[in-house]
C-alpha cells in the first residue's frame, strides 16, 4: 500500500489550518467564504487548506458547489486498516504449508508496503500481483486512472526494476483490475489468473 492511510491522515492534518477548515467543513459551512468565517482564517489560508483537503478527497464539493466532508472515504480507510490487520495477523501464524509458502514469499519481494521487486518466476509473480491488487483496491470501487497511479506509484518508490504502468497493466492483463473509459473496478470477485495456484511457489 503503498502509503497506510492513516499516516497520510496524520500527515494532512499536522497543519492546524487544515484541521480548522476542516472541523467547519464537518460542522456545516458550505462555501469558502463560509469556512473562512467558521474558522476563524484568512481567506486565502483557508482557500489553501481547503485545496489541500479536495485534493486528498477529505472534503468534496457536491455539483451545486457544497462543500461536505466525504464520510465514505473515512469508511474505506478503516475497512482498508481492519483488512491489513485480519491479514497481518494471517500471516504471521499460516495455517498451511501453501500458506506459509505464500508468506515467504511476500515477505520477500513485499516490504513495508512497497514492492522490493518482482519474482522472477510467474507463479509466484501473481501471487505478488494478487496481493497488491487486494491491499490496494476495494471491489467493486470505481477509481480514476489517476487514483489508480498514484496508488501504484507508491508500491514502486523502492523497486528499481518496474514502474506504476507496468504493474497498472500486469493487474489489468491478470484481471485483478477492469478498465473502462479510464475509470477502473476490481471486481467484486477476482477471476482467478491462469494457472493462479500456489502449489508450485516454492
Amino acid at each position: 500500500m503503498a502509503t497506510d492511510p492513516t499516516e497520510q491522515l496524520v500527515r494532512l492534518f499536522a497543519e492546524e489550518t487544515r484541521v480548522r477548515a476542516f472541523a467547519a467543513v464537518a460542522l456545516g459551512a458550505g462555501s469558502t467564504e463560509q469556512v473562512a468565517r467558521a474558522a476563524g482564517l484568512p481567506a486565502r489560508e483557508t482557500a489553501v487548506a481547503l485545496l489541500r483537503l479536495r485534493e486528498q478527497g477529505v472534503v468534496t464539493a457536491g455539483d451545486d458547489g457544497q462543500l461536505g466532508v466525504a464520510y465514505a472515504l473515512f469508511k474505506e480507510y478503516a475497512r482498508t486498516a481492519d483488512r491489513r490487520a485480519r491479514a497481518s495477523e494471517a500471516a504471521e501464524s499460516p495455517a498451511s504449508d501453501e500458506q506459509r509458502a505464500a508468506y515467504l514469499v511476500l515477505r520477500t519481494f513485499v516490504r513495508d508496503g512497497r514492492l522490493v521487486r518482482l519474482p522472477a518466476r510467474w507463479t509466484r509473480k501473481k501471487l505478488v500481483l494478487r496481493h497488491i491488487a487486494e491491499q490496494t483496491f476495494e471491489p467493486g470501487v470505481e477509481y480514476p486512472e489517476r487514483t489508480v497511479n498514484d496508488k501504484l506509484r507508491a508500491w514502486c518508490e523502492d523497486s528499481d526494476d518496474i514502474d506504476h504502468v507496468t504493474l497498472r497493466r500486469y493487474l489489468v492483463d491478470l484481471h485483478h483490475l477492469r478498465r473502462s473509459d479510464g475509470i477502473y473496478r476490481r471486481p467484486t470477485e477476482s477471476t482467478p489468473a491462469e494457472g493462479a495456484g500456489t502449489a508450485d511457489i516454492a
